[in-house]
Order: structure tokens, then sequence, then C-alpha cells
């Protein structure tokens, strides 16, 4: 039976700026309501790709601009917690964000920064995908390329088809399912946990998974 291959597809974030920003805690969460849903994104889920590396970090763009610009460590860790890949819609995220930032207004208002600060620009993601070479029909070839390819790639079948194209599982465990019918190696690319750490921690565990599963396709 002929394999339909899994082609990866890196991609190029060019952001845009919009005519979106807040000086303070109040007016982010005054733009946090007016601002598009691929905003959101750009800033939430997509910061995987402007940080790949620093999973010790804030895992958000406004967890890091609330600790680093408005000095406000309680707030930050709050808006840190907010998990995108938890959320069946960017709508949902800007629902949490929005109530997260109510509430600590309501209990803690937020002091004039001392001193200049950056205000918290809003910026659009759009990606554009592109070729990597790589292809794959066998887990083995599929656990090979995984292991070369370019970090964007990662990004591009882990989280944006997620949001993108409505694939709530990603796109390497949707073909092991399809292509390959493993559905028990399907269940385990499932159970990781794209919010914790790093594109690079994510590659990691993927191939554990994969190389664990062709070891016992070996046995």
């Amino acid at each position: 039976m002929s394999v339909e291959p899994f082609v990866f597809l890196g991609c190029v974030d060019l952001r845009e700026l919009l005519p979106y920003e807040a000086r303070d805690v109040r007016e982010l969460l005054d733009q946090l309501g007016r601002v598009p849903v691929e905003s959101l994104f750009c800033h939430t889920a997509a910061a995987l790709l402007h940080r790949p590396v620093l999973s010790a970090a804030y895992p958000n763009d406004f967890a890091v601009w609330a600790g680093g610009e408005m000095r406000d460590q309680r707030l930050a860790e709050r808006l840190a917690a907010i998990d995108p890949f938890a959320s069946d819609s960017m709508e949902h995220v800007r629902e949490e964000l929005v109530a997260v930032i109510s509430d600590h207004l309501q209990h803690f208002p937020a002091p004039a920064p001392a001193g200049p600060t950056d205000p918290f620009r809003f910026f659009q993601a759009h990606l554009i995908p592109v070729p990597t070479g790589h292809q794959a029909r066998t887990l083995r070839e599929f656990r090979d390329a995984l292991a070369e390819i370019d970090i964007s790639a990662l990004f591009y079948h882990l989280i944006e088809a997620r949001y993108r194209l409505g694939r709530r599982r990603g796109d390497f465990a949707e073909w092991v399912a399809s292509a390959l019918d493993r559905p028990e190696v399907t269940e385990r690319l499932e159970r990781i946990d794209p919010y914790v750490g790093s594109l690079e921690r994510m590659r990691d565990r993927h191939l554990t998974v994969l190389t664990g599963a062709l070891d016992e396709q070996a046995k």
C-alpha cells in the first residue's frame, strides 16, 4: 500500500506592527479588547517562534512586558499561567487575558511605572511556508528528518497547524495516525504539551517517542 509522504515545511515569520500600543496595564487591558485575534496568536502561541531557546523565560509577550517594563511580577506570573494550547480558540485566550488583568487591577491598582518604560506594541504575524527538502514515508524516515529540520518547521507543524489550520493535535500526530495507522504512537505524540519548554525541547520529546516506538517495532 502506498503511503502518502509527510512533507516538512518551515516558515518565515514576517511581523507587522499594528496601530495599537499600551503604556501601562490599564491601557493594555483596553487594547486587548480591540486588537485582531491574529495579534493574540502572535504574542502568545507564536512567542515560541520568537524565543525558541529561552525555556526559562515567561512564555508569552504579555507576561514578559508586565514583569520587565511594569515590574509587576505578580501580574506577570498570572499572565504566564494562561495556556493558549488548552483553549479551543484565540478568542477564549482573549477572554482569559482580559479576566486576569481586570481582576488584578481590581485588587492591585497599578502604580505609575518608576522611570521610563517601553510601551507594549502589538504585532501581527504573517507566516510564509517554505520547503525544507525533507519528507518521510516511514516512521524511521520521519524520526530521522525530524532530527534535522529547521526549528521553524516544528513551529509550523505543531503550533501553526493547531490555530490557523484547525488541526488540534498538530500535523505530526495527524500523519502518524492517518498515513501510518499507528494509534499507540499517535497517542504518545498527542500527550506532548507544547506549552512546556522550548521548540527544541519539543523536538527532543518527539524524538524520544519515535525512537521508543522504533525500538519496540524492532523487537
